[in-house]
């Protein structure tokens, strides 16, 4: 996203309004949509009820849910737009079902517990709804240059560089990076415009270093400095350019050298006077697993009884229009390295894998996956099954027995395993899933390294709620259908 260009006069030039600023009605049309979603359904069910006020029922319900909303920061600038998931949205209307339960004990208000409740779940979809729309907008218009950050990045050549890159190569962000200013001499070739270099030793930090970042930030018009630190540039330097910066109401952020570290996993300590930041190991054991291993279990057993019908159906469709079985049996790698049988319902004619060796140099994947979009194996029931994916629902056996879960990395195959590097090996920490990041994020429209890098996001930063969320946005994917074939 760094250096996406603002108009037509150059990829750097500056705009003629703010690129920060976001969308005005975002604000209004998250307080109107926030106060009507709770005041109209609790008005209408209250008085089908016959309570006494339903309209001060309506709209102290209206202003119980804007006001935790506006105490969260939900309308704040930073948060208008940006996409948080339906879990924060969840645990604010619990927040709200509690404020309200003291409130009818207070007031003796007697209209039907469940009632009550069905009246308020409309403000908790209404407002996932209105955080979907204003996110796609926000989205559509970053993609532009709009609503952008712009950022002056400090900091050693190669620190510097790797920040760049690691920003102009993703899309979900606020950032676009228009100046550099390079702690010494060394060369850059990111293509971002120097806005200025900082002498390679401490001069007097008093006044050169601050003079120059400030003079940078007004030459490009930057809302915030980030500062790679490193041996040249920490400390001491540091310090002085971000009072330099607060006294002139500038944004500061420090890049700490992490990368794909969910917030959730860091903690900020003082240690004699020492900013620290501790990065918390991932989530292996405890409560956490245990309800992963339950709703695995749980879901998987209720999902075959539940879609046994469907299944026959398929196997029948499947049976009918191609000789072979219906189900296909696959050897893949589970965690740990542990090998097991992977269930799918069959989409290719039965000597696909005989014919996978002639097709190799039509493989359009750019790693060791082999995948074609018009993969001539494919049946035309099997295409169905792929474009939603329905194939992979037999996959609930192996949920069921454990050798997988709902949510989790890709199952590879043993011949991709043997030649996985270190990095690519970690992805084995974890049980295979029927879904995970690489479904919700394009599939096979993904390249290898992206798909890397979403499966040791996982790994890295898996928690109980991110399986839910998963799970949640797995069926946009499904519906959606991009990167299935």
């Amino acid at each position: 996203m760094a250096g996406a260009a603002a108009d037509s006069a150059g990829p750097y030039a500056v705009p003629a309004r703010r690129l920060g600023d976001k969308a005005r009605w975002y604000l209004p049309a998250a307080v109107t949509a926030d106060f009507l979603g709770a005041a109209v359904p609790v008005g209408l069910v209250f008085d089908a009820a016959q309570q006494v006020r339903p309209v001060y029922c309506a709209v102290a319900a209206a202003l119980a849910w804007t006001g935790v909303q506006a105490l969260r920061r939900r309308y704040t600038s930073r948060a208008l737009g940006e996409s948080r998931g339906v879990l924060p949205v969840l645990h604010d209307w619990l927040i709200l079902i509690g404020v309200l339960a003291v409130a009818r004990v207070v007031t003796e208000e007697s209209t039907p517990r469940l009632a009550a409740l069905g009246a308020l779940l409309p403000a908790l979809l209404v407002t996932v709804a209105c955080h979907k729309l204003t996110y796609r907008h926000l989205t559509a218009a970053r993609r532009e240059a709009q609503a952008v950050s712009r950022v002056l990045v400090v900091g050693e050549p190669a620190a510097a560089e790797d920040v760049i890159a690691h920003l102009a190569a993703r899309t979900d962000h606020p950032y676009v990076v228009v100046g550099v200013v390079p702690v010494g001499s060394g060369a850059l070739e990111s293509g971002v415009p120097v806005a200025g270099r900082l002498a390679p030793q401490m001069p007097d930090a008093a006044t050169e270093d601050p003079a120059a970042v400030l003079g940078a930030v007004r030459a490009h018009h930057a809302d915030l400095v980030l500062v790679a630190p490193g041996a040249r540039f920490a400390g001491e330097r540091l310090r002085r350019v971000a009072w330099a910066l607060h006294d002139a109401r500038m944004e500061l952020a420090v890049f700490p050298g992490l990368v794909e570290i969910s917030v959730k996993r860091l903690e900020t300590l003082s240690a004699g006077g020492l900013a620290v930041l501790r990065v918390a190991p991932p989530v292996r054991r405890g409560v956490q697993t245990a309800l992963k291993a339950v709703l695995d279990r749980i879901g998987a057993g209720l999902g075959l009884l539940a879609l046994s019908p469907f299944f026959l159906a398929v196997v029948l469709a499947i049976r009918f229009s191609s000789r072979g079985p219906a189900f296909y049996c696959q050897r893949r790698v589970g965690r740990d390295g542990v090998p097991f049988v992977m269930w799918k319902f069959r989409t290719m004619v039965v000597d696909a894998d005989k014919l996978k060796a002639e097709l190799s140099g039509s493989n359009e994947n750019d790693g060791l996956m082999f995948k074609m979009r018009r993969d001539p194996r494919v049946t035309r029931v099997g295409r169905l099954l792929r474009r939603t994916s329905m194939d992979e629902l037999p996959q609930l056996v192996n949920v069921l027995t454990g050798s997988m879960s709902l949510v989790g990395p890709r199952p590879p195959l043993p011949e991709e395993v043997a030649q996985y590097d270190e990095v690519e090996l970690r992805r084995l920490t974890v049980r295979p899933g029927m879904t995970g990041l690489w479904q919700i994020s394009g599939r096979s429209d993904l390249s290898w390294d992206e798909t890397i890098q979403l499966d040791l996001q996982y790994v890295d930063n898996w928690s109980f709620t991110s399986d839910v969320d998963v799970m949640g946005r797995t069926l946009r994917a499904v519906v959606d259908g991009r990167g299935a074939y």
